[in-house]
């Protein structure tokens, strides 16, 4: 029994030191303000800005369209070809604006469309040009099959010294059914004090 008791005392410590889990992490709500909140999003066809709309709707955060300098192809079949080799080569476009004041954010949604299994290169740019230390990156995701994929652990590679909170991924053919589904997501994610 005490075998027993001192191995309890010692998990118990372990993880009390290490932190928690990356399941229990993900699960634990995120408290901030909403002037503190900034939902960064890049989208082709519109699926992630109408996601992106709704978290602000909720949230009360500030949007943040990522948008490459150069436009991707409006045609459908170019842009596949184009992303398809930005993706696999890990480009980083040049991006038209940046965010202003960004320091003041503490809680940042980044979305994206899953392209080829990760995020869209724009907004692997984005995550790449300011200092993440200390913010709390939520991703979400909208995909036409693939879920999430790659895409979070390429955020978190990308900006390795945020944390993390609960990422969420959503078929972007219903998307626009899926408010529902979105404000479950955010009140899992965030508590955002308005």
């Amino acid at each position: 029994m005490k075998k027993r008791t001192m191995a309890l005392v010692m998990a118990a410590s372990f993880f009390g030191a290490a932190g928690c889990s990356a399941e229990n992490a993900a699960a634990q709500k995120i408290h901030t303000e909403s002037g503190r909140v900034l939902i960064a999003y890049y989208s082709w066809s519109g699926n992630t800005r109408f996601a992106a709309e709704q978290i602000q709707k909720l949230t009360g955060g500030t949007l943040f369209e990522i948008k490459p300098l150069k436009p991707y192809p409006s045609n459908y079949s170019a842009c596949v070809d184009q992303a398809k080799k930005e993706c696999r080569e890990g480009t980083r476009p040049e991006l038209a604006a940046k965010v202003q004041d960004f320091a003041k954010y503490n809680v940042i949604f980044v979305g994206t469309p899953n392209w080829w299994s990760t995020m869209a290169p724009p907004v692997r740019s984005f995550l790449s040009e300011y200092d993440f230390s200390g913010k709390t990156v939520i991703p979400f995701v909208t995909h036409g099959g693939g879920g999430m994929a790659n895409c979070e652990r390429d955020m978190r590679k990308t900006c390795p010294k945020a944390n993390f909170g609960k990422a969420g991924a959503f078929s972007g053919g219903s998307i626009r059914n899926a408010e529902a589904a979105l404000k479950k997501w955010v009140g899992e994610a965030a508590d955002i004090q308005k």
